[in-house]
């Protein structure tokens, strides 16, 4: 049994036979296909494309509400029996960036009940209509196909505009990918230029092609079919000159151009790929990079896996970054002592902050407020922790 046995193991049913393409607004045929630009093979783009995956596999997944907690259970441990959230996290934003679409489809057991989400990668998905209802049928590079219904999948999208369902292509990436292109080939004829030399020069006193062609040959067996040395030249020839090649690649500041073409596109700079940003840095690429993702797949994936009255009653999924692990040291601990002195962080909360792990035994739920510290209620009164006092003004 293979992978494709292991996540579409649900049987198939007698008639699967569709009803044509389901009707969009826009009147495009719901078809999302793989984009054959190989982006992911440029060096400058996967860097641009790891880094935010990289960040984003180390969102939190956290499970909450009372619906189905044989699900919930399974989910906190991980999203499947194959993968870790980190591992899901990274493959599904590493798809997403290159496809602009992502796919998530959910394990049923035998019993037809969820036990897990998978991403896909599929090199076609469509939007037909069986029994009344949108369903999407995946094809893979290996011609295996399988079917499953619209409302039970997950679909994350980047630029959509012309399609209700997918977001459009990369293609607005190829001009500058034409340019890297062309420069590493511009680099590489430079190398293998730089390793040759080459003449030219008059000959005198040849008036027939023959003379002239025995005279190239007499001249490369002499010179250039040794182990090295001199290039002689008697007094026929003239004018010799080295015919110095000087191939046209792009300046530092034509480069640099490029490349921030690229982080612009992905929504990264330099010091997010060379691990340089924290503090405010850090944060505003969470919030223009990170976030929106987390936010996107928080929604799908309680949408796709909980009923609209489980969510009214609380159920959800949602992917949180502890954002302050990335404060300089000082900045933490100004934030670790206010937050503590007034009761909001516990002490476990802190030491989260600084990479430390929770006290045993539940000893750091535990909040402590500082005695100058009073708490106004909503009848006038105030109190101070540890006394009994109360003032009424």
């Amino acid at each position: 049994m293979g992978l494709f046995d292991k996540i579409f193991k649900r049987p198939a049913r007698p008639d699967q036979r569709p009803q044509g393409f389901f009707q969009t607004f826009t009147a495009y045929t719901p078809l999302f296909t793989s984009w054959g630009g190989c982006i992911y093979e440029s060096e400058m783009v996967r860097a641009a494309i790891h880094a935010r995956a990289t960040h984003i596999s180390k969102l939190a997944m956290q499970v909450s509400g009372a619906a189905k907690p044989k699900l919930q259970t399974r989910l906190r441990a991980g999203p499947n029996e194959f993968q870790t959230w980190g591992q899901f996290n990274y493959r599904l934003s590493t798809i997403l960036d290159v496809q602009n679409t992502a796919f998530i489809v959910p394990i049923f057991d035998e019993l037809d009940q969820v036990v897990g989400i998978y991403p896909l990668l599929p090199s076609l998905c469509e939007v037909l209509q069986y029994g009344g209802e949108p369903w999407l049928r995946y094809t893979f590079s290996s011609g295996q196909k399988a079917a499953v219904e619209l409302r039970c999948c997950g679909v994350l999208t980047k630029f959509q505009y012309q399609d209700d369902f997918f977001g459009s292509s990369n293609r607005a990436l190829n001009p500058t990918m034409d340019l890297i292109t062309l420069q590493n080939q511009a680099i590489g004829e430079a190398v293998k230029n730089s390793a040759t030399f080459r003449f030219m020069a008059k000959v005198n006193n040849f008036a027939k092609n023959e003379d002239l062609a025995k005279e190239r040959r007499r001249f490369n067996d002499a010179n250039l079919r040794g182990e090295g040395g001199l290039l002689l030249f008697p007094n026929t020839y003239t004018d010799v000159k080295q015919i110095t090649a000087q191939p046209y690649t792009l300046d530092a500041g034509q480069m640099q151009q490029i490349k921030a073409r690229v982080n612009d596109y992905f929504g990264v700079n330099d010091d997010i790929l060379q691990n340089k940003a924290y503090g405010d840095a850090w944060s505003a690429f969470y919030e223009g990079a990170i976030e929106p993702y987390a936010i996107q797949l928080s929604d799908v994936l309680t949408k796709m896996l909980f009923t609209q009255r489980e969510r009214a009653a609380g159920a959800q999924i949602m992917a949180t970054a502890n954002r302050l692990q990335y404060m300089t040291n000082k900045e933490k601990l100004e934030v670790s002592s206010q937050m503590a002195d007034r009761g909001i962080f516990n002490r476990d909360t802190i030491r989260e902050i600084w990479n430390l792990p929770p006290l045993p035994d539940g000893q750091g739920q535990a909040y402590t407020i500082r005695g100058e510290y009073w708490l106004l209620h909503d009848d006038g009164t105030a109190t101070r922790k540890g006394d009994d006092l109360t003032d009424g003004t």
